[in-house]
């Protein structure tokens, strides 16, 4: 895993205040890490409390984009991207404290030996983090059969404020 303490502070934002966005341009990363994937160069962009995942054509942004820019943060969504099927799925969790911090330390173990993670913490905010994912897809998600790469990513971001953690899946796979 690629693992960092970032150099920026924890400001304090909300899972609302998330929204996904497809096609945008490189913003400025904290922490970065390309992974091979099924013959394909998956790049993982931690962009703070948000994320930038590149597969193929697909240009995945998570982040707090503002008015006009992006489409909220949906449950799902299913698009066609250059030949590529792509599906989104997020959920957001709400903990007690106790189960927060659980899921938290669960989570770093989990990604702690894997060269295929990305995982930043906020320096005086251990439980505040941005984590990413990713694999080759062990099924297409019902997007139908693939006839080249099928890959997939996974996110976590917590807010220890609010005690919430929103969770995103990613499956994308060529046509």
């Amino acid at each position: 895993m690629t693992a960092a303490t970032l150099e920026t502070p924890y400001l304090d934002s909300s899972p609302e205040d998330l929204s996904l966005a497809l096609g945008l341009p490189d913003q400025d990363a904290l922490l970065t890490t390309e992974v091979p994937v099924d013959g394909v160069a998956v790049r993982l962009r931690l962009l703070g409390a948000s994320h930038q995942v590149f597969a193929g054509p697909v240009r995945e942004t998570v982040a707090c984009l503002g008015k006009g820019v992006g489409e909220g943060l949906p449950a799902t969504l299913d698009r066609e991207v250059e030949g590529w099927s792509y599906r989104f799925e997020s959920h957001t969790r709400r903990c007690s404290a106790p189960e927060f911090t659980d899921r938290v330390r669960r989570l770093r173990e989990t990604l702690a030996d894997r060269d295929d993670a990305l995982f930043g913490v906020f320096p005086g905010a251990p439980d505040a983090v941005t984590a990413l994912s990713v694999r080759r897809a062990a099924d297409t998600a019902g997007l139908g059969e693939a006839v080249g790469p099928r890959v997939e990513w996974r996110t976590w971001h917590t807010y220890p404020r609010s005690l919430e953690i929103v969770e995103t899946r990613t499956v994308a796979v060529s046509r």
